[in-house]
C-alpha cells in the first residue's frame, strides 16, 4: 500500500510481473531456499539444512530466534522498563547459552555451517555497531566475549559472510530509520570493528565450513561492500 506510514517488511519474495508479494515469512523462506529451491543452487552449494540435523537446528533456532534475533528488537522497542528488562534478561541468558555451546564446537550444529549459524551471524555481526547502544542491549560487546568474538571472526572471514556485509549501510539504516529511538538521526562513526579480521584459531575445533560443498566465488566488484577500515 503506497500510503502505509510504517517501515517496509523484508525479506520478501515478490512476483516480478505482477508486483505481488508472495510471502514475507522469513523463517520458511530460508528453509525453502535450502530445500525446495535446491535445484537452482550453484554447483557445490553446501547443504545448510541437512535432513539428519533438522531437529537439532530447529531446537537451536527455538532458543536463538525469540531471545537473540528478536530479543534485541524486544529490548530496543520496549515500551516500558519492565518489558525492556524482561527482554534484556532473555537476551543475555540466550547469549550465554550459545557461548557455552560454542566453547567446544566450531559451529552450532554438526561439523559445518548450517542455517543455525547463518541466522545467529546476522544478529552478531550487527551487535557491536548497532544493538549494543541503539537497542540498549548493553551488557557486553561481542568483542569482549572471547567465545562469541572468535566465532564471529571465524564466520566473518568465511567466504559469503563478511565479504557481503556493509557495516556503514547497517548503521545508517538503524540510526536514521528509527527516529523514535534516535530522533537526531546522527549516525555514530564507531565502533572499531577491525577485530573481525584478526586471527581466531577456531579451526582447532575441527570441522569444515562448507562440509561436502565448496565455497562461493568472490563477490562481484559492483556489489562489494566497503572495507571495515572505511566504515
Amino acid at each position: 500500500m503506497p500510503d502505509y506510514p510504517k517501515g517496509i517488511t523484508v525479506p520478501a519474495i515478490v512476483d516480478v510481473p505482477s508486483g505481488a508479494v508472495v510471502t514475507n515469512d522469513f523463517n520458511q523462506m530460508t528453509i525453502d531456499m535450502c530445500t525446495q529451491w535446491s535445484g537452482v543452487q550453484r554447483d557445490g552449494a553446501p547443504d545448510l539444512y541437512p535432513e539428519s540435523l533438522v531437529d537439532e537446528i530447529e531446537a537451536v533456532n527455538d532458543e536463538v530466534y525469540p531471545n537473540i534475533n528478536n530479543g534485541v528488537y524486544r529490548c530496543g522497542f520496549a515500551a516500558d522498563q519492565s518489558s525492556y528488562e524482561d527482554a534484556y534478561r532473555d537476551l543475555w541468558r540466550a547469549m550465554d547459552w550459545v557461548s557455552d555451546r560454542l566453547t567446544s564446537r566450531r559451529y552450532l550444529v554438526g561439523d559445518h555451517i548450517t542455517l543455525a549459524d547463518v541466522r545467529l551471524f546476522t544478529t552478531l555481526v550487527r551487535f557491536d555497531a548497532v544493538y549494543f547502544r541503539h537497542f540498549k542491549a548493553n551488557r557486553m560487546m561481542i568483542r569482549d566475549m572471547p567465545v562469541l568474538r572468535a566465532y564471529l571472526q571465524d564466520l566473518f572471514q568465511t567466504p559469503g559472510f563478511g565479504d557481503t556485509v556493509d557495516i556503514q549501510q547497517i548503521k545508517e539504516h538503524y540510526y536514521i530509520v528509527h527516529e523514535e529511538i534516535n530522533p537526531t538521526r546522527v549516525v555514530p562513526v564507531g565502533p572499531d570493528l577491525s577485530y573481525l579480521l584478526e586471527e581466531h584459531d577456531r579451526e582447532q575445533l575441527g570441522g569444515q565450513p562448507f562440509g561436502q560443498g565448496t565455497a562461493p566465488g568472490p563477490v562481484r566488484e559492483d556489489e562489494r561492500p566497503p572495507a571495515l577500515t572505511e566504515c
